[in-house]
Formats: structure tokens, C-alpha cells, sequence
């Protein structure tokens, strides 16, 4: 049923761009610079060069100046990875910045700060605040402690002109409440960066904001090459919102012992084509970053579930907080050998896999056909009828013709590929193989009777596979009397192009059939993905909470559907905002995955978002029906 999301998401769009490797696209480029510099460096090259911002930067310092004109001097209290971010865009953008950090490393920051922006750049290190007198805005970008801001946030108020705007970075904290806590309520605008490679900057407004000051950060932040989407005074803006909670959710899952580091990062970039896993992403965020921002979120909006996950916390006391320190979940600038949780199944020698069949004619079950016969594995593509099993295998003929149109297949690989393929009905004629996958509706009600009659029928060497992306693999496996040889399977869609699969062996999993369904993964050219027999497995357990939350907030009217996809795409780096990527699921999968997670966890925030099952009563289910939460020509 996700199938769709990976899909999407490692199309990065909609047209044909499936075909391309998640995360080799613009993201991916983003993601390494992010890898390569620490998190700091990001899109500030983007900036430098650009004749609109050295044009515009040509305004009077320390005046304070009309909307619409840019200031010369702007001032940056922190240099942790968002404030060298924007001191590092800036100075390539012609400013002269005025730089305060009292932290011993900061020196060396600086001096790295220098080295990059030369010869544009002018940067004034200081420990007076009283330089900052000069700067037509500062901005605040010291840790997410509302002490710390309060503390530089007055300070600057009683040494800069009444005109000077002060930005802060905060994104959990009250906005409000920093702006009244300042002294000068109306001057005081958030300016949230969700990382420090992002290229959209979220400008927050208070109700007390002078629309001047909005606008002054506004057009900082095109000058600085972002583009600024306007919110309110909300916990967690857009993006920490929904993206914390996704990071926090992932590490539980890992502590719990759910899914191995490599592999819980390996799911997301493979099945939903982000450009860095969670852990990894976390390592550029950084561990203590990460626990003040949940814990600030979790205290404003009364969710436990947003309290820092107990490894997270653990972590930064250790001072464990990633690229920055040189360890978190990862070794810098090494990453160590080894596959986490890969490791132990494959000392088990697997059966060859010499014959296979596919239960099912719909696209998933084509899919998974195509790529086993590809893979030179004679198979058996049984359906309900003749017909249907027909019309399946023309779907493979279909499939693989666009492949050799484009020069990505013989014609002479596609006869043999389709002459490796046989279609029928005739259940009994999977007796004789070494594996038979079950991709029929996600539905117990019809997967049980289908694996009653594949364990009574198959030989007893035979690894039955079920491609559920929900359903507990266990039942299927008692439903079969063979639980030992029943595995989970989950595909996305589509199976031939989609590189992750998610290997679910359930409490009765022989270990040697756990071996060769990830074995048969790796020979027919997929990342195998091993995780619990639980809910959602991985992907969907962190993909989908994440969807419905981002339904919440449209629902909520705080931000709307376009901006929120404009934040997360460009803010977070992720290939499709949310919006657009439900639509491509489908709302009607959508909000049956949903219910299954509610169903597993019955609590509150899980149940799907209204919003949702409003639309799919309407049929407005998304690109397949032509409207969803967008109307498609």
C-alpha cells in the first residue's frame, strides 16, 4: 500500500524521474554538501555573485531604513550551524557582519567563516554588544533555551537604535513571548532556517509585529538568497513541527531495537528517496540541538511524545552530538564498517531461489514479477482467471517496451525476460517452487484463506512471502500451519525501479529463510531493509504520522497546503511536501495505513486527521481521481 509514497518520493515528482536513483537529484547534492561541510556550509554559495543582492545591499548602514531596502550591516549573536549558515551567506552577499559567540571554539569557527568568504567577505568579530549598533537587523541564533535568547534578546535592546530589528532563530519557543520579554515587541521577528542547508526561511510574525519589520526580515532573507514564507507565532512553526517529531520517532524505533541504524536510514532514503536517513540527518542537527528543540516543543504544546527519546538524551549528555563533535550515531569522518542489524541472518546459508511464482495482477504484483524474471528467475504469474493473468503479463510487455525505447533494455533482454515469465490460474503449479510471493488486496480477510491453501500445497523448502505494508506477517504465517516459512516481503511501487525492500521475518521466521529472501533481495538488485513484525514496519511507521501531522496543520488553518509543502521541500530538503506526495499515495491508502498505526498505538495524535477522511468520503482521493488536496487536469 505504500508502495505509492516510495514511489513519489524517490521520483522526486510525478513524470518518469522514477527512474532516478533516490537521492542522486538536486536534494542528494544538498544532502552531501550538508555531509561534507558539518551542516554549516549549505546553499550560501547561491548567494555569492548574485548581482540582485550585491545591487540591493547598497542601502544606508544603521538607518534602519524604508521596507523594501536592504541593509549593509547585519549583526549574528551564535555561530552554532545555523548562525555561521547565515554569516556565511551574508558575507558572500557583500554585507559587512558584525559576529558575537562567547564559546571557546568560536575563534576557530570564525577563522573557517573567513577563509570561505574571502575576498567578499567583511566580517567583525566581536565580544561588545555594543557594535551591534551599527546593524540594521540582528539575529539570535544562540541554543533553543528561552534564558539563553531572553538574555541576548534584552541586551540587544538596550544597545541598539529603536529602528534595529531583532530576528531570532527560535522555532519551538513562544515567539511572542521573546518579543515581550525583549523590550521592543514590535521590532522582534522569527527567522527559522529548518537546517542549515535549507533554502526557504520561515519568517515568523507575532500579533505585535510592525508589518516593517516583518518586511525588513523578509527581505533579508531574499538577499541572503532564501525565499521567506511568512507564519504565525505557532510551537514548532512548519517545519521543527513536523520534522522533530519524525527525527524523535525514528530514534525510539532504533532504541527499541525495531530496526538497525544502517537499516533505519537505508529505508528512508531508499523508500521515501530523502536525501540523509533520520540518524544521519540528526548527526548534521545535532544531538543537543535536537533535545532543546523537542523538549521546548514537548513543554509548549503538553506531548510527551515529543520529549527527547531516552538514547537521544543519553547522547548529549555524553556529549555525543554528532558531525560537530566527531560522534554521534556515526564516527567522523570515518563511518564505521559494518551493517548494523545486516549482519547476523546472512551466517546462515540460504537455499537458492531457482523458481519462483507471484500471486496477484495488480501493479505491484506485475512489478515484483518483472523484477524476478529480469533477474533470471523463471516465474509463474498466477491470477484469478486466464484473463487477468494475461493482462498482467501484457503489463510486464508493456513495461519493459518503454525500457527498450529508451535504450535501457534489448530488445533480445526483453524477449528473454518475457519468455521467463508465464502466466495462468492454476494455483497448483506453484507446488514445485522455491519461493512463492503473496501480492493480493491488503486485506486479512483475503490473504488468510490464499496462505491456508499455499502451505498445504507447496513443497516444504518453499519461502512464502507476503508484500503487506501494514498487516501482521504472523498471521499469514499461521494462517499458511507453517509459520517457519513464512516471511514479509514489502516492495514499493515501482518494484522495478524502487531500490529498497523491507524483509520482515515475524517471531517464527526460520533464520534460514530469513537468509535467502535477503539474499534473493541483493541478487535481484535491492537494499534489503530487516525490521520487526510491528506496525508500519519502518517507513510507513515514520512516514505516515508525519503526513497526518501536516494534515493537522493545514486543518488548523495556521499554514496552507502550498506553504507547508514550500517549507518542507525546500526547508528540510525532502524530494515532495506532503501535500503533493498524499495525493500521489492516494488519501484512501492513506487513511487505511493510518488507522492500522492508530489501531496499534490508540493514542490521541495517531488518529487520522479528519481533514482526510472528509476528502476521501468526497472521493477526492488524490491524482488517481483527479482531485485530492489539489484538482489535477
Amino acid at each position: 500500500m505504500s508502495g505509492g509514497a516510495g514511489r513519489a518520493a524517490g521520483s522526486g515528482g510525478v513524470g518518469g524521474g522514477a527512474e532516478q536513483a533516490p537521492g542522486t537529484g538536486d536534494m542528494g547534492r544538498t544532502a552531501e554538501r550538508a555531509a561534507d561541510t558539518g551542516g554549516v556550509h549549505g546553499g550560501a554559495g547561491r548567494a555569492a555573485g548574485s548581482g540582485d543582492v550585491r545591487e540591493g545591499a547598497e542601502g544606508t548602514p544603521g538607518t534602519g531604513g524604508a521596507p523594501g531596502e536592504l541593509p549593509r550591516v547585519l549583526g549574528v549573536v551564535g555561530l552554532g550551524a545555523v548562525g555561521s549558515a547565515l554569516v556565511r551567506r551574508a558575507a558572500l552577499a557583500g554585507y559587512d557582519v558584525v559576529v558575537l559567540d562567547p564559546r571557546p571554539d568560536a575563534a576557530v569557527r570564525l577563522d573557517g567563516l573567513v577563509r570561505d568568504t574571502a575576498p567578499t567577505g567583511r566580517l567583525r568579530p566581536t565580544d561588545d554588544y555594543a557594535e551591534f549598533a551599527s546593524a540594521d537587523v540582528v539575529v539570535e541564533a544562540v541554543p533553543e533555551r528561552r534564558e539563553a535568547k531572553t538574555e541576548v534578546l534584552r541586551t540587544l535592546d538596550r544597545v541598539c537604535p529603536p529602528a534595529t530589528v531583532l530576528a531570532t532563530t527560535a522555532s519551538a519557543l513562544s515567539l511572542t513571548g521573546l518579543a515581550t520579554a525583549s523590550g521592543r515587541p514590535g521590532r522582534v521577528v522569527g527567522l527559522h532556517l529548518a537546517l542549515p542547508t535549507a533554502e526557504v526561511a520561515e519568517v515568523g510574525r507575532t500579533v505585535v509585529a510592525d508589518t516593517a519589520a516583518v518586511e525588513r526580515v523578509s527581505d533579508l532573507a531574499r538577499a541572503l538568497g532564501l525565499d521567506p514564507v511568512t507564519v504565525g507565532d505557532r510551537a514548532g512553526l512548519v517545519s521543527a513541527s513536523l520534522l522533530f517529531g519524525y527525527l524523535n520517532h525514528a530514534v525510539a524505533l532504533y532504541d527499541q531495537g525495531v530496526v538497525g541504524r544502517d537499516d533505519i536510514d537505508a529505508a528512508m532514503r531508499y523508500g521515501c528517496g530523502l536525501p540523509l536517513g533520520p540518524l544521519e540527518l540528526l548527526d548534521v542537527i545535532g544531538a543537543d540541538t535536537a533535545c532543546d528543540v523537542l523538549t521546548a516543543l514537548a513543554d509548549r504544546l503538553d506531548e510527551p511524545a515529543l520529549r527527547p527519546a531516552r538514547r537521544l538524551r543519553h547522547m548529549a549528555l555524553a556529549g555525543l552530538l554528532g558531525r560537530k563533535s566527531g560522534r554521534g550515531f556515526y564516527d567522523y569522518p570515518a563511518r564505521p564498517a559494518g551493517t548494523g542489524a545486516d549482519a547476523g541472518p546472512d551466517a546462515v546459508r540460504p537455499l537458492p531461489v531457482r523458481r519462483a511464482g507471484v500471486v496477484g495482477t495488480g501493479t505491484m504484483a506485475a512489478g515484483i514479477a518483472e523484477v524476478l524474471a529480469r533477474n533470471g528467475i523463471p516465474t509463474l504469474l498466477v491470477g484469478r482467471s486466464d484473463e487477468r493473468a494475461k493482462t498482467a503479463w501484457e503489463a510486464v510487455a508493456a513495461s519493459t517496451g518503454r525500457a527498450v525505447r529508451r535504450g535501457r533494455m534489448t530488445e533480445a533482454d526483453q524477449s528473454a525476460l518475457l519468455g521467463r515469465l508465464e502466466p495462468g490460474s492454476d494455483l497448483d503449479r506453484l507446488a514445485d517452487c522455491d519461493l512463492v510471493v503473496e501480492a493480493v488486496a491488503e486485506d486479512l480477510a483475503v490473504k488468510k484463506p490464499l496462505f491456508a491453501r499455499l502451505g498445504a500445497l507447496c513443497g516444504p523448502d518453499t519461502l512464502l512471502a507476503t508484500t503487506t505494508s501494514s498487516l501482521p506477517v504472523i498471521e499469514c504465517g499461521l494462517a499458511s500451519g507453517r509459520p517457519r516459512d513464512v516471511i514479509g516481503l514489502h516492495f514499493f511501487n515501482p518494484a522495478p525501479l524502487m531500490k529498497l525492500v523491507e524483509v520482515i521475518p515475524s517471531l517464527e521466521t526460520a533464520p534460514h529463510h530469513l537468509a535467502a529472501a535477503r539474499e534473493l533481495c541483493r541478487r535481484i538488485g535491492k537494499h534489503p531493509v530487516q525490521c520487526l513484525d510491528r506496525p508500519g514496519f519502518v517507513v510507513n511507521a515514520l512516514l505516515f504520522p508525519y503526513l497526518n501531522g501536516a494534515v493537522r496543520l493545514a486543518e488548523s488553518h495556521y499554514a496552507s497546503t502550498d506553504a507547508i509543502d514550500q517549507v518542507m521541500k525546500g526547508g528540510c530538503g525532502f524530494p515532495l511536501g506532503p501535500f503533493e506526495l498524499l495525493d500521489v499515495i492516494g488519501l484512501d491508502v492513506s487513511l487505511s495505513i493510518q488507522e492500522v498505526l492508530h489501531t496499534a498505538d490508540r493514542h490521541p495524535a495517531s488518529a487520522p486527521a479528519p481533514l482526510l477522511g472528509h476528502l476521501v468520503a468526497a472521493g477526492r482521493v488524490g491524482r488517481k481521481a483527479g482531485a485530492g488536496f489539489r484538482v489535477y487536469g
